[in-house]
């Protein structure tokens, strides 16, 4: 099969999805640019904070668009490429885009509510605690998983002859671990730059790319080179600031950079494999679907297609982590309501095209890089999905002139911006979880601002100190390694996507608008995660009566997690489906309109008259 007819195909299932399924979803929902956003009336410079519509959609996507569909969809090509690529066309239209997209819309509705919020108002205080809880301890996961993944890109080499840095193969990760750093200084300058000169459209784009190629040209002058140690510490710091900062100051500005960065990285993608298809070299050689004999041998060894496949293609079908993304930060950005569609939607619908690239990649190289089950032999050494990834599309760039080391420094800084800014992500919203779920109230500006706490509650809220908390258990996990806290990260994130969907159906029925595209989602989200749960259970279990003391540590941190998620999940899924099959529907019209002091003074100073009408406003202001 040729690579080139695949991500043709691809391209116009995921267009139509978006055109015909996504805008009658909308229509269906009512977005309603009449109405102003929650962004625009409850701006307070440090979580809602008004952005264009490309500013807000590159904040989704570059926080969703993590490891995930790479990794995921390569490691799930052990039962072949077919298999993988419908989940990611049919989950990505019908599942992920739904939920990313209904996370976003009902939190817009509820004045800026993230999802535990929600879940407070339509499920109740015990099922918002406990959700919280979950997600909590799901972000950890996410930290533990990612961290490894990127300091495992930036660390240095050693010879094993010598035991020396090899520092022509270090070259690659210490350049982009320096540009990844870079970019965080040069984001908060970038983001004040705009800010206090009014640079928008044109000129803040190319502000954007000139700043780029300078952080580029830097970083591959002066590398640092680290062990993965070393790596740890620095993300670790940098995740403490991302975390606690105000996001207009260093994650919004930030994610406006990267998210560039990865545009050019999947139209280098496309036109690499379109060249390398023009000279016959395009032919995906993986197994569209893999025969009987391997796929009975992989059942022996515990990997079946239900659950695994539906685990391991994760963020490229539907994540779970999108909807905190959607309802914890980007609500609170969204300008217009018409903007949540591309936003929510859109972002997700991209990402299942960079699913799909990494499949296409993954199967054209599989013949020199034997791309078969979970990971590749690259001169006998393993290689991770992320290689297979990034050696691809600098392998496409070359073809059509790009100089090789700058084509392997620019896909080594792309897959490690893919894990990093979902990485500061997750760890902002699991700071936001933990302030939450000691708050007294339900209110989204209550919730996330400590300053009016006293005494126990003041301590715990603190944002500083939420953050680390969360950071410390979290690099604990992370000496595990990624490959062995994958299938748990699979299972919860997909369990986190389940409870999503219930919520926003909950939320559909008692406002009076329809939800039966959310049930058959709800039920095959629901029977596969926990499915996957108990088996990594098991396999903890295992672990831990076979393995020595290291091994001991990690399994069994991971079976206690394991354990927790399956029983907050049980809860948390049981309140949730009581209340959709209860709720009276349209018992529970929209929110009425909360401002702020900051958001009232820019009405009164007629910042919002690009709006058509403001019902209500005028009252509430």
């Amino acid at each position: 099969m040729n690579g080139v007819a695949v991500i043709v195909v691809a391209a116009v299932v995921l267009a139509a999805g978006y055109l015909v399924y996504g805008r009658w979803l909308a229509k269906s929902w009512g977005v309603d640019n009449a109405q102003l956003t929650p962004a625009r009336r409850m701006m307070d410079g440090k979580n809602f904070s008004p952005a264009s519509c490309f500013t807000a959609f590159s904040h989704q996507f570059s926080s969703i668009c993590g490891a995930g569909p790479v990794t995921g969809t390569i490691v799930a090509m052990m039962f072949g490429w077919l298999p993988v690529m419908l989940w990611v066309l049919v989950g990505g239209i019908f599942f992920g885009a739904v939920h990313d997209f209904g996370a976003l819309y009902a939190s817009m509705k509820n004045n800026g509510k993230s999802l535990a919020q929600l879940i407070d108002k339509y499920i109740g205080r015990t099922g918002r605690r406990l959700f919280l809880l979950f997600s909590w301890l799901f972000c950890i996961i996410v930290i533990a998983a990612f961290t490894d993944m990127v300091a495992g890109t930036f660390k240095t080499v050693v010879d094993a002859t010598s035991g020396a840095v090899d520092y022509a193969k270090s070259y690659a990760g210490g350049t982009a671990g320096t540009i990844s750093m870079l970019f965080t200084f040069v984001a908060i300058a970038f983001g004040w730059g705009c800010r206090k000169w009014n640079l928008t459209g044109a000129k803040e784009f190319a502000l954007a790319v000139v700043l780029m190629v300078a952080m580029f040209a830097v970083g591959m002058q002066f590398p640092v080179y680290l062990d993965k140690m070393g790596w740890f510490a620095v993300i670790m710091v940098y995740l403490v600031f991302a975390a606690a900062m105000p996001i207009q100051t260093l994650k919004q500005p930030r994610d406006y950079l990267t998210s560039i960065m990865m545009l050019v990285m999947i139209a280098c993608a496309v036109v690499g494999i379109v060249v390398l298809g023009a000279a016959g070299k395009a032919t995906m050689t993986a197994p569209m679907i893999v025969d009987g004999d391997t796929l009975a041998a992989l059942s022996a060894s515990g990997k079946n297609v239900f659950p695994l496949l539906f685990v391991s293609v994760a963020c490229g079908a539907l994540s779970g982590f999108h909807s905190l993304v959607s309802s914890g930060t980007s609500s609170k950005q969204v300008e217009k309501e018409s903007d949540a569609l591309p936003v929510g939607y859109g972002a997700m619908v991209l990402e299942s095209f960079v699913g799909i690239l990494a499949v296409v990649i993954a199967g054209i190289m599989f013949s020199d890089l034997n791309t078969a089950g979970t990971g590749a032999l690259n001169n006998g050494v393993a290689a991770t999905p992320f290689q297979i990834f990034s050696q691809g599309i600098a392998r496409g760039m070359t073809s059509f002139g790009v100089d090789a080391t700058v084509a392997t420094v620019f896909m080594t800084m792309c897959v490690s911006a893919l894990a990093l800014t979902s990485l500061d992500a997750v760890a902002r919203i699991a700071r936001l979880s933990f302030q939450e779920f000691f708050a007294t109230t339900n209110d989204a500006l209550a919730a996330e601002d400590s300053s009016s706490a006293t005494g126990f509650m003041k301590v715990v809220t603190n944002p500083w100190l939420a953050t680390a908390v969360t950071l410390v258990p979290g690099l604990a996990l992370a000496f595990g390694g990624y490959a062995n806290i994958w299938p748990l990260f699979g299972a919860s994130n997909q369990l986190l996507g389940g409870m999503t969907m219930i919520t926003i159906a909950v939320f559909c029925k008692a406002t009076g608008r329809k939800g039966f595209m959310l049930y058959v989602p709800v039920a095959f989200l629901l029977a596969c995660t926990f499915t996957s749960l108990v088996q990594s259970a098991l396999g903890c279990v295992t672990a831990l009566q076979a393995g020595g003391m290291a091994v001991m540590a990690t399994s069994g941190l991971q079976l206690v997690f394991a354990i927790l998620l399956m029983a907050l999940g049980i809860m948390v899924a049981y309140n949730c489906l009581k209340e959709l099959f209860t709720k009276e529907a349209g018992s529970m019209p929209d929110e009425e309109p909360e401002w702020s002091a900051m958001g009232t003074a820019a009405y009164k100073a007629g910042e919002f008259n690009d709006q058509e009408s403001v019902d209500g406003a005028t009252a509430n202001a």
